[in-house]
Protein backbone atom coordinates (compact mmCIF):
# COMPACT_ATOMS: atom_id res chain seq x y z
CA UNK A 1 0.00 0.00 0.00
CA UNK A 2 1.24 3.54 -0.72
CA UNK A 3 2.45 5.80 2.06
CA UNK A 4 0.37 8.70 3.35
CA UNK A 5 1.90 11.14 0.86
CA UNK A 6 1.00 9.02 -2.18
CA UNK A 7 -2.46 9.51 -3.73
CA UNK A 8 -4.64 6.43 -3.34
CA UNK A 9 -5.97 5.13 -6.65
CA UNK A 10 -9.55 3.83 -7.11
CA UNK A 11 -8.12 0.31 -7.40
CA UNK A 12 -6.25 0.60 -4.10
CA UNK A 13 -9.43 1.74 -2.37
CA UNK A 14 -11.18 -1.41 -3.53
CA UNK A 15 -8.49 -4.07 -3.57
CA UNK A 16 -5.45 -4.95 -1.50
CA UNK A 17 -5.08 -8.60 -2.47
CA UNK A 18 -3.11 -10.72 -0.02
CA UNK A 19 -4.52 -14.18 -0.86
CA UNK A 20 -5.27 -15.79 -4.22
CA UNK A 21 -7.09 -19.13 -4.32
CA UNK A 22 -6.17 -20.72 -7.64
CA UNK A 23 -6.88 -23.83 -9.66
CA UNK A 24 -3.68 -25.39 -10.99
CA UNK A 25 -4.92 -25.34 -14.59
CA UNK A 26 -5.77 -21.65 -14.24
CA UNK A 27 -2.29 -20.83 -12.94
CA UNK A 28 -0.77 -22.51 -15.98
CA UNK A 29 -2.75 -20.51 -18.56
CA UNK A 30 -1.30 -17.24 -19.92
CA UNK A 31 -4.07 -15.15 -18.40
CA UNK A 32 -3.65 -16.87 -15.04
CA UNK A 33 0.08 -16.11 -15.05
CA UNK A 34 -0.68 -12.47 -15.88
CA UNK A 35 -3.09 -12.16 -12.95
CA UNK A 36 -0.60 -13.69 -10.53
CA UNK A 37 2.05 -11.25 -11.78
CA UNK A 38 -0.26 -8.30 -11.04
CA UNK A 39 -0.37 -9.29 -7.37
CA UNK A 40 3.15 -10.58 -6.63
CA UNK A 41 2.78 -9.99 -2.89
CA UNK A 42 -0.23 -12.32 -2.59
CA UNK A 43 -0.08 -15.74 -0.98
CA UNK A 44 -1.24 -18.31 -3.55
CA UNK A 45 -3.32 -21.23 -2.26
CA UNK A 46 -4.00 -24.05 -4.71
CA UNK A 47 -7.61 -25.31 -4.71
CA UNK A 48 -9.28 -28.12 -6.67
CA UNK A 49 -12.09 -25.89 -7.95
CA UNK A 50 -13.18 -22.27 -7.73
CA UNK A 51 -16.47 -23.65 -6.44
CA UNK A 52 -14.83 -25.65 -3.64
CA UNK A 53 -12.89 -23.42 -1.27
CA UNK A 54 -13.42 -24.49 2.35
CA UNK A 55 -13.71 -21.57 4.70
CA UNK A 56 -14.63 -19.14 1.94
CA UNK A 57 -17.76 -20.31 0.14
CA UNK A 58 -20.86 -21.13 2.15
CA UNK A 59 -19.24 -20.14 5.43
CA UNK A 60 -21.73 -18.20 7.53
CA UNK A 61 -18.92 -17.08 9.79
CA UNK A 62 -17.64 -14.89 6.98
CA UNK A 63 -20.48 -12.41 7.45
CA UNK A 64 -18.49 -10.40 9.97
CA UNK A 65 -15.59 -10.17 7.49
CA UNK A 66 -17.74 -9.56 4.40
CA UNK A 67 -15.95 -6.43 3.14
CA UNK A 68 -12.47 -7.48 4.22
CA UNK A 69 -12.73 -10.69 2.19
CA UNK A 70 -13.84 -8.82 -0.91
CA UNK A 71 -10.91 -6.43 -0.55
CA UNK A 72 -8.11 -8.88 0.21
CA UNK A 73 -9.00 -12.17 -1.52
CA UNK A 74 -9.13 -13.20 -5.16
CA UNK A 75 -9.97 -16.47 -6.87
CA UNK A 76 -8.41 -17.69 -10.11
CA UNK A 77 -10.33 -20.41 -11.91
CA UNK A 78 -11.60 -21.67 -15.26
CA UNK A 79 -15.09 -21.63 -16.71
CA UNK A 80 -15.50 -25.30 -17.51
CA UNK A 81 -18.17 -25.09 -20.22
CA UNK A 82 -18.70 -21.58 -21.63
CA UNK A 83 -22.33 -21.25 -22.67
CA UNK A 84 -24.49 -18.49 -24.03
CA UNK A 85 -28.18 -18.21 -23.31
CA UNK A 86 -31.06 -15.97 -24.39
CA UNK A 87 -32.04 -12.98 -22.29
CA UNK A 88 -34.36 -10.61 -24.13
CA UNK A 89 -34.69 -7.78 -21.63
CA UNK A 90 -31.43 -5.94 -21.00
CA UNK A 91 -29.67 -7.85 -23.79
CA UNK A 92 -30.46 -10.43 -26.43
CA UNK A 93 -28.00 -12.93 -24.95
CA UNK A 94 -25.93 -13.52 -21.83
CA UNK A 95 -22.31 -14.17 -22.78
CA UNK A 96 -20.15 -16.65 -20.87
CA UNK A 97 -18.89 -15.08 -17.66
CA UNK A 98 -15.32 -13.82 -17.83
CA UNK A 99 -15.46 -13.52 -14.05
CA UNK A 100 -17.80 -14.11 -11.14
CA UNK A 101 -18.26 -12.16 -7.92
CA UNK A 102 -17.39 -8.59 -7.10
CA UNK A 103 -15.16 -6.43 -4.94
CA UNK A 104 -18.10 -4.20 -4.10
CA UNK A 105 -20.78 -4.99 -1.53
CA UNK A 106 -24.16 -3.70 -2.68
CA UNK A 107 -26.62 -4.80 -0.02
CA UNK A 108 -29.28 -5.92 -2.53
CA UNK A 109 -27.01 -7.86 -4.91
CA UNK A 110 -28.04 -11.40 -5.83
CA UNK A 111 -24.51 -12.53 -6.83
CA UNK A 112 -23.31 -13.42 -3.28
CA UNK A 113 -26.02 -16.07 -3.08
CA UNK A 114 -24.41 -17.97 -5.94
CA UNK A 115 -21.38 -19.18 -3.99
CA UNK A 116 -22.33 -18.18 -0.50
CA UNK A 117 -21.61 -15.09 1.54
CA UNK A 118 -18.74 -12.75 0.61
CA UNK A 119 -18.04 -14.13 -2.90
CA UNK A 120 -14.95 -12.11 -3.92
CA UNK A 121 -13.90 -11.80 -7.55
CA UNK A 122 -13.19 -15.03 -9.42
CA UNK A 123 -11.23 -14.41 -12.62
CA UNK A 124 -11.66 -17.04 -15.33
CA UNK A 125 -8.28 -17.61 -16.92
CA UNK A 126 -9.48 -19.57 -19.97
CA UNK A 127 -10.43 -16.35 -21.75
CA UNK A 128 -9.49 -17.69 -25.18
CA UNK A 129 -12.09 -20.45 -24.84
CA UNK A 130 -14.67 -17.88 -23.69
CA UNK A 131 -13.87 -15.61 -26.65
CA UNK A 132 -14.14 -18.47 -29.15
CA UNK A 133 -17.51 -19.58 -27.79
CA UNK A 134 -18.82 -16.02 -27.99
CA UNK A 135 -17.48 -15.42 -31.49
CA UNK A 136 -18.99 -18.66 -32.79
CA UNK A 137 -22.37 -17.75 -31.31
CA UNK A 138 -22.33 -14.30 -32.93
CA UNK A 139 -21.44 -15.85 -36.30
CA UNK A 140 -24.39 -18.26 -36.09
CA UNK A 141 -26.87 -15.43 -35.52
CA UNK A 142 -26.25 -13.57 -38.73
CA UNK A 143 -27.79 -10.14 -39.07
CA UNK A 144 -30.50 -9.14 -36.61
CA UNK A 145 -33.73 -9.48 -38.61
CA UNK A 146 -35.84 -6.92 -36.75
CA UNK A 147 -35.31 -4.16 -34.24
CA UNK A 148 -36.24 -4.83 -30.61
CA UNK A 149 -35.95 -2.98 -27.32
CA UNK A 150 -32.44 -4.39 -26.75
CA UNK A 151 -31.12 -2.65 -29.86
CA UNK A 152 -32.50 -1.63 -33.26
CA UNK A 153 -29.57 -3.03 -35.26
CA UNK A 154 -27.16 -5.22 -33.28
CA UNK A 155 -27.43 -8.37 -31.23
CA UNK A 156 -26.57 -7.34 -27.67
CA UNK A 157 -24.47 -9.60 -25.42
CA UNK A 158 -24.27 -8.94 -21.67
CA UNK A 159 -20.65 -9.65 -20.67
CA UNK A 160 -21.02 -8.78 -16.97
CA UNK A 161 -24.05 -10.61 -15.59
CA UNK A 162 -22.25 -11.91 -12.49
CA UNK A 163 -19.64 -9.21 -11.96
CA UNK A 164 -18.75 -5.56 -12.50
CA UNK A 165 -16.60 -5.29 -15.60
CA UNK A 166 -15.18 -1.90 -14.64
CA UNK A 167 -13.57 -3.48 -11.59
CA UNK A 168 -12.69 -6.70 -13.42
CA UNK A 169 -10.69 -4.64 -15.92
CA UNK A 170 -8.34 -3.61 -13.10
CA UNK A 171 -7.70 -7.26 -12.23
CA UNK A 172 -7.18 -8.81 -15.67
CA UNK A 173 -7.34 -8.07 -19.40
CA UNK A 174 -10.46 -10.21 -19.88
CA UNK A 175 -12.71 -7.18 -20.34
CA UNK A 176 -10.23 -5.58 -22.76
CA UNK A 177 -10.29 -8.77 -24.85
CA UNK A 178 -14.09 -8.79 -25.00
CA UNK A 179 -14.29 -5.10 -25.91
CA UNK A 180 -11.76 -5.75 -28.70
CA UNK A 181 -13.75 -8.78 -29.90
CA UNK A 182 -16.98 -6.84 -30.32
CA UNK A 183 -15.18 -3.84 -31.82
CA UNK A 184 -14.06 -6.01 -34.73
CA UNK A 185 -17.35 -7.97 -35.03
CA UNK A 186 -20.15 -6.72 -37.25
CA UNK A 187 -23.74 -6.97 -36.07
CA UNK A 188 -23.16 -7.40 -32.34
CA UNK A 189 -22.25 -5.32 -29.31
CA UNK A 190 -21.21 -6.00 -25.73
CA UNK A 191 -23.04 -4.56 -22.74
CA UNK A 192 -22.38 -4.35 -19.03
CA UNK A 193 -23.74 -2.49 -16.01
CA UNK A 194 -21.34 -0.84 -13.60
CA UNK A 195 -21.17 1.10 -10.35
CA UNK A 196 -17.50 1.97 -10.75
CA UNK A 197 -15.56 4.41 -12.92
CA UNK A 198 -12.48 2.82 -14.45
CA UNK A 199 -10.87 5.45 -16.63
CA UNK A 200 -8.41 2.89 -17.96
CA UNK A 201 -11.31 1.75 -20.16
CA UNK A 202 -11.14 5.11 -21.94
CA UNK A 203 -7.86 3.96 -23.49
CA UNK A 204 -9.59 1.14 -25.38
CA UNK A 205 -11.15 1.46 -28.84
CA UNK A 206 -14.72 0.13 -28.55
CA UNK A 207 -15.88 1.65 -31.87
CA UNK A 208 -19.42 1.99 -30.57
CA UNK A 209 -19.70 -1.76 -30.00
CA UNK A 210 -19.73 -1.77 -26.19
CA UNK A 211 -22.62 -0.35 -24.20
CA UNK A 212 -21.71 0.81 -20.69
CA UNK A 213 -24.74 1.09 -18.40
CA UNK A 214 -23.95 3.28 -15.41
CA UNK A 215 -26.20 2.26 -12.51
CA UNK A 216 -27.67 5.27 -10.74
CA UNK A 217 -29.84 5.92 -7.71
CA UNK A 218 -30.34 8.93 -5.40
CA UNK A 219 -27.10 9.87 -3.63
CA UNK A 220 -28.19 9.41 -0.01
CA UNK A 221 -29.69 6.02 -0.78
CA UNK A 222 -26.60 4.96 -2.67
CA UNK A 223 -24.37 5.87 0.28
CA UNK A 224 -26.36 3.42 2.41
CA UNK A 225 -26.82 0.43 0.11
CA UNK A 226 -24.15 0.76 -2.63
CA UNK A 227 -21.34 -0.23 -0.31
CA UNK A 228 -17.78 0.16 -1.66
CA UNK A 229 -18.97 1.60 -4.99
CA UNK A 230 -17.93 4.86 -6.59
CA UNK A 231 -20.10 7.88 -5.75
CA UNK A 232 -23.07 8.51 -8.02
CA UNK A 233 -21.73 11.97 -8.90
CA UNK A 234 -18.56 10.34 -10.26
CA UNK A 235 -20.58 7.96 -12.41
CA UNK A 236 -22.59 10.83 -13.90
CA UNK A 237 -19.42 12.88 -14.42
CA UNK A 238 -17.90 10.00 -16.42
CA UNK A 239 -20.75 9.70 -18.94
CA UNK A 240 -19.50 12.31 -21.40
CA UNK A 241 -15.94 10.96 -21.29
CA UNK A 242 -17.10 7.44 -22.14
CA UNK A 243 -19.27 8.70 -25.00
CA UNK A 244 -16.29 10.66 -26.31
CA UNK A 245 -14.14 7.51 -26.12
CA UNK A 246 -16.51 5.61 -28.41
CA UNK A 247 -18.76 3.78 -25.98
CA UNK A 248 -22.52 3.78 -26.11
CA UNK A 249 -23.63 4.91 -22.65
CA UNK A 250 -26.97 4.08 -21.07
CA UNK A 251 -28.14 4.32 -17.47
CA UNK A 252 -29.66 1.76 -15.15
CA UNK A 253 -32.06 3.40 -12.75
CA UNK A 254 -31.89 0.54 -10.31
CA UNK A 255 -32.78 -0.78 -7.99
CA UNK A 256 -35.66 1.56 -7.31
CA UNK A 257 -36.23 1.31 -3.55
CA UNK A 258 -39.50 2.79 -2.39
CA UNK A 259 -39.71 4.54 0.97
CA UNK A 260 -40.53 7.90 2.50
CA UNK A 261 -39.64 10.69 0.08
CA UNK A 262 -38.47 8.28 -2.60
CA UNK A 263 -39.95 10.17 -5.55
CA UNK A 264 -38.47 13.49 -4.45
CA UNK A 265 -35.09 11.78 -4.18
CA UNK A 266 -35.37 10.47 -7.73
CA UNK A 267 -36.38 13.95 -8.86
CA UNK A 268 -33.07 15.18 -7.49
CA UNK A 269 -31.14 12.39 -9.21
CA UNK A 270 -32.77 13.07 -12.58
CA UNK A 271 -32.07 16.79 -12.21
CA UNK A 272 -28.41 15.95 -11.57
CA UNK A 273 -28.31 13.66 -14.61
CA UNK A 274 -29.92 16.32 -16.81
CA UNK A 275 -27.32 18.89 -15.74
CA UNK A 276 -24.37 16.49 -15.93
CA UNK A 277 -24.81 14.93 -19.38
CA UNK A 278 -24.04 16.71 -22.65
CA UNK A 279 -26.47 16.99 -25.53
CA UNK A 280 -24.42 14.38 -27.40
CA UNK A 281 -24.68 11.94 -24.51
CA UNK A 282 -28.39 12.57 -24.11
CA UNK A 283 -29.06 11.92 -27.79
CA UNK A 284 -27.73 8.36 -27.57
CA UNK A 285 -28.81 7.50 -24.02
CA UNK A 286 -31.56 5.16 -22.87
CA UNK A 287 -32.59 3.85 -19.47
CA UNK A 288 -33.52 0.59 -17.83
CA UNK A 289 -35.68 0.81 -14.70
CA UNK A 290 -35.65 -2.10 -12.26
CA UNK A 291 -37.52 -2.01 -8.98
CA UNK A 292 -36.07 -3.84 -6.01
CA UNK A 293 -36.20 -7.61 -5.68
CA UNK A 294 -34.79 -8.99 -2.45
CA UNK A 295 -34.25 -12.46 -1.00
CA UNK A 296 -34.90 -14.04 2.39
CA UNK A 297 -31.46 -15.67 2.62
CA UNK A 298 -29.66 -12.47 1.67
CA UNK A 299 -31.82 -10.62 4.20
CA UNK A 300 -30.54 -12.90 6.95
CA UNK A 301 -26.94 -12.45 5.81
CA UNK A 302 -27.30 -8.67 5.67
CA UNK A 303 -28.61 -8.56 9.21
CA UNK A 304 -25.18 -9.82 10.23
CA UNK A 305 -23.21 -6.99 8.65
CA UNK A 306 -25.51 -4.18 7.46
CA UNK A 307 -28.84 -4.14 9.32
CA UNK A 308 -29.50 -0.47 8.53
CA UNK A 309 -29.85 -1.33 4.85
CA UNK A 310 -32.44 -3.97 5.65
CA UNK A 311 -34.73 -1.32 7.10
CA UNK A 312 -35.21 -0.14 3.50
CA UNK A 313 -34.79 -3.42 1.64
CA UNK A 314 -37.04 -5.67 3.73
CA UNK A 315 -40.53 -4.13 3.94
CA UNK A 316 -43.14 -6.91 4.29
CA UNK A 317 -46.05 -4.47 4.24
CA UNK A 318 -45.30 -3.53 0.62
CA UNK A 319 -43.71 -6.77 -0.63
CA UNK A 320 -44.94 -10.19 -1.70
CA UNK A 321 -42.97 -13.46 -1.84
CA UNK A 322 -42.07 -15.53 -4.88
CA UNK A 323 -40.26 -18.86 -4.80
CA UNK A 324 -36.80 -18.48 -6.37
CA UNK A 325 -35.16 -20.95 -8.75
CA UNK A 326 -32.70 -21.89 -5.99
CA UNK A 327 -35.44 -22.85 -3.55
CA UNK A 328 -35.44 -19.74 -1.37
CA UNK A 329 -37.92 -16.91 -1.37
CA UNK A 330 -37.54 -13.70 -3.29
CA UNK A 331 -39.61 -10.71 -2.24
CA UNK A 332 -40.76 -7.98 -4.58
CA UNK A 333 -43.15 -5.09 -4.30
CA UNK A 334 -46.80 -6.15 -4.42
CA UNK A 335 -48.05 -6.22 -7.99
CA UNK A 336 -50.75 -3.54 -8.05
CA UNK A 337 -48.90 -1.33 -5.57
CA UNK A 338 -45.70 -1.61 -7.59
CA UNK A 339 -47.49 -0.78 -10.83
CA UNK A 340 -48.61 2.54 -9.38
CA UNK A 341 -45.05 3.36 -8.32
CA UNK A 342 -43.71 2.50 -11.76
CA UNK A 343 -46.18 4.92 -13.34
CA UNK A 344 -45.19 7.64 -10.88
CA UNK A 345 -41.52 7.29 -11.77
CA UNK A 346 -42.21 7.21 -15.51
CA UNK A 347 -44.31 10.36 -15.21
CA UNK A 348 -41.46 12.03 -13.33
CA UNK A 349 -38.98 11.07 -16.06
CA UNK A 350 -41.28 12.50 -18.70
CA UNK A 351 -41.41 15.80 -16.82
CA UNK A 352 -37.83 16.09 -15.63
CA UNK A 353 -35.81 14.36 -18.39
CA UNK A 354 -38.10 14.08 -21.43
CA UNK A 355 -35.06 13.29 -23.59
CA UNK A 356 -34.40 10.03 -21.68
CA UNK A 357 -35.86 7.07 -23.56
CA UNK A 358 -36.95 4.25 -21.25
CA UNK A 359 -36.18 0.84 -22.73
CA UNK A 360 -38.19 -1.03 -20.11
CA UNK A 361 -39.43 -0.66 -16.55
CA UNK A 362 -40.51 -3.40 -14.18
Amino acid sequence: MPDAATPVTPLERLLAIDTIYAERVAMELPRGREVLARFPQANVVEVPSHWQIPGLHGNAGNVADWNAIKRTQLVLGTLKAPRLRPNGRSSDFIAPSQSNGCAMSCAYCYVPRRKGFANPITVFANIEQILRATERHVARQGRKPTANQCDPVDWVYDIGENSDCSVDAWVSDNVRDLVDLFARTDGAKASFATKAVNRDLLELDPRGATRVRFSLMPRDLSRLVDVRTHPVKHRIAAIDDFVEAGYEVHVNLSPVIVGDGWLDAWDGLLTELDAGASSRAKAQMAAEIIFLTHNDRLHEVNLGWHPRAEELLWTPTTQEPKRSQTGGWNVRYRRGWKGARVRELLDLIERRTPWLRVRYAF
